[in-house]
């Protein structure tokens, strides 16, 4: 294992830490609830569903949080009622694992979580029924899950932290990708080029994750109390992360076009330099994801490109090929406007017409 990844892995249980704080503390709780003012001597289920209902999923809204502990309680539940029905034994036991299966399939498509249900009802079946009587371990399962919904509620995990990671992890992909085509343009390189296809291929994960923690940043911000802060910013994310998502797919027909275009093996300076132009406005647009107040210095630069954008001012004149490259480049301007908060309308008016 190199110190590279050593230190990555570090970084991974530091960046973890409270997640893992919230869970212990949850399934903790549940035991204390379940043994103490229950008095259930063993209450198994409501340790493992609050830990199974939290777990490390990006997805951390209240509202999976609730599906996922009904869905595991509907699983217990339907073990303990085949268990007192039909008793115990192999056959009884395939028909619980099946049944809780279509279960979870119901409420979620996570294969993971699928089988952490079916293990809920495959602990019924096989543990020995408790002293407290039918449907005790149903209640604990209910604890579990009533409890990890509250601790995502009242104690819930950074829900813009996740976000402004996100943010960077595409920023950080889109930028690298613009280095790559102006440097190729400047020095034509068909390896480099697709070397850049080939990374920004790979980013609608990463667009995802960014939407899919800022839907759950809203969700938390709108229960918790501690959180309600963050509204604004995530609405100004969502905004960012919009035209970014547009951006991002007109940069893989961008880079694509480039990577067919310095196969000739000729430099295109004054196409690199405009690429160039586009780097700096996406340097601004990523600083908005901690100091939203940039937004404005993106907008003023974002304003000047426009002029550079009209087949006229290059001198000596684009081919036709360079001209569709430049073609390219005016909606994704367009898009890394509408991040900045300009109208999608107002920032093609400021596109130079071309004839």
């Amino acid at each position: 294992m190199n110190r590279f990844v050593i230190r990555f892995s570090f970084a991974r249980v530091r960046d973890s830490l409270w997640t893992i704080g919230q869970i212990v503390l949850a399934a903790l709780s549940s035991y204390l609830f379940a043994r103490y003012i229950l008095g259930h001597q063993v209450p198994l289920l409501a340790v493992t569903v609050a830990i199974s209902s939290l777990g490390f999923s990006r997805d951390t809204k209240p509202k999976q949080v609730l599906l996922t502990a009904i869905a595991m309680f509907s699983g217990v539940v339907l073990s303990e009622t085949l268990l007192q029905t039909f008793g115990s034994g192999a056959l009884q036991l395939a028909i619980a694992i099946l049944l809780a299966l279509m279960i979870a399939r119901l409420f979620t498509s996570n294969p993971a979580f699928t089988i952490t249900v079916a293990i809920q009802a495959v602990l019924v079946q096989l543990m020995q029924t408790p002293v407290t009587g039918i449907y005790s371990r149903a209640i604990d399962g209910l604890i579990g899950g009533a409890i990890a919904l509250i601790f995502v509620s009242l104690m819930p995990r950074n829900p813009i932290k996740l976000a402004r990671q996100d943010s960077k992890a595409l920023f950080l992909v889109f930028r690298n990708t613009l280095s790559t085509v102006a440097a190729v343009l400047r020095s034509p390189n068909v390896d480099l080029a697709d070397q850049a296809l080939t990374e920004i291929r790979k980013t609608q994960p990463l667009v995802d994750n960014w939407k899919s923690s800022l839907e759950s940043a809203l969700a938390i911000s709108k229960i918790s109390p501690f959180y309600r802060w963050t509204t604004k910013e995530i609405s100004q994310q969502w905004q960012v992360a919009e035209g970014m998502d547009l951006a991002t797919r007109n940069l893989r027909v961008l880079t694509r076009r480039v990577h067919f275009l310095v196969k000739d093996e000729k430099p295109r300076p004054q196409l690199a330099d405009l690429v160039g132009k586009i780097i700096i406005a996406t340097e601004l647009l990523e600083q908005t994801s901690d100091d939203f107040s940039v937004i404005q210095k993106a907008k003023k630069y974002l304003r000047k490109i426009p002029a550079g954008l009209s087949p006229k001012v290059f001198d000596p004149p684009l081919t036709i090929s360079e001209s569709a490259l430049l073609l390219e480049i005016r909606p994704l301007f367009v898009d890394l406007a509408v991040a900045a908060g300009i109208g999608a309308d107002q920032a093609r008016s400021l596109l130079p017409k071309v004839d």
